[in-house]
């Protein structure tokens, strides 16, 4: 009886437990090439993709690099012969050597960041904590500010700095941005701060702090990520900024590195692209630093909504 017992198909819970593994290691060994497949096929054409995006600055890299009687003649990425002189006559052939130019940009943008911060960051904690008067009707009218195109405001700007005599000068890039102008970061850090819990609002309050202790003792600490993507994409902005040194900015002397890198080109006689294309790559080697330290910044800037 007991050997027919032992003989018998099991069942219960440990059968059907059993039955499912059986099946699923039958169908694991199909399912593992179809999965492979797929997966290689995704990461080749994410590949190519990131060929086809990073071509145009591999291009630019390898222009730097050949003599300007052969950037298009051969527009391919394998130069013929390699000319180093570029870099050289490109740091020496302007006004003055390109690290004036790299060290005015530095300013313009070191500025910038600095008045972003501050009143951004301030303005921001208004409008997420502060109870006032018209303060719904004030943050509507801040962000319908980022629909407006500079080009509507630049004829008046130019104008007001122009009574104040600040035209050549970089004040009118770098005194808006005290002046909290740029409602992108205003409103990135307003979203920020709603997802601080009031409670450590609250805490501070009753110790004693009024608002600017608990914004300089509580809220700020807290607010890292959203600062560093703050500084890194006024970083970007203003380092490439073209548009408005271009308006501002009438004396070589005072000229950032968009402006130098125009000045390679003359539409009326020959222009030196091997020697652009040279401090194109280099102006590139801040952004690229920048990027890459800040990135993980950069991603919880964007990601989080409060503290963990």
């Amino acid at each position: 009886m007991t050997d027919l017992q032992s003989k018998a198909p099991a069942s219960g819970p440990a059968a059907s437990s059993d039955a499912a593994g059986s099946a699923s290691a039958r169908v694991a060994p199909r399912a593992r090439p179809r999965r492979l497949v797929s997966r290689s096929i995704r990461h080749l054409i994410m590949i190519v993709a990131s060929l086809v995006m990073i071509y145009p600055l591999l291009w630019m890299v390898v222009s730097s690099l050949r003599p300007n009687e052969e950037i298009f003649r051969n527009p391919g990425l394998f130069p013929v012969s390699l000319d180093f002189s570029n870099y050289q006559r490109g740091w020496e052939s302007l006004a003055q050597p390109f690290s004036h130019y790299l060290m005015n940009s530095t300013l313009l943008v070191l500025g910038c960041v600095v008045g972003n911060l501050i009143a951004c960051s301030l303005t921001a904690y208004a409008f997420a904590r502060l109870r006032f008067w018209g303060r719904n009707i004030a943050f509507a009218v801040m962000l319908m500010t980022l629909m407006l195109p500079i080009h509507v405001v630049i004829v008046p700007q130019y104008i007001l700095f122009s009574q104040t005599g600040w035209v050549n000068t970089m004040l009118p890039l770098i005194l808006p941005k005290f002046l909290a102008t740029d409602a992108f970061f205003v409103f990135l850090m307003v979203q920020f701060i709603r997802g601080i819990p009031r409670e450590l609002d609250e805490a501070a309050r009753i110790d004693g702090c009024g608002h600017f202790r608990i914004f300089f003792q509580v809220i700020l600490p807290l607010m890292l990520p959203a600062l560093a993507t703050t500084t890194i994409f006024t970083f970007m902005w203003m380092w490439n900024d073209f548009f408005g040194s271009l308006i501002y900015l009438t004396s070589p002397d005072n000229f950032t590195v968009p402006l130098a890198l125009k000045s390679f080109l003359d539409t009326q006689g020959s222009s030196d692209w091997g020697a652009m294309f040279a401090m194109s790559v280099v102006s590139l080697i801040p952004l690229f630093l920048v990027f890459l330290f800040g990135q993980r910044f950069l991603v919880k800037g964007f990601a989080t909504t409060g503290i963990k």
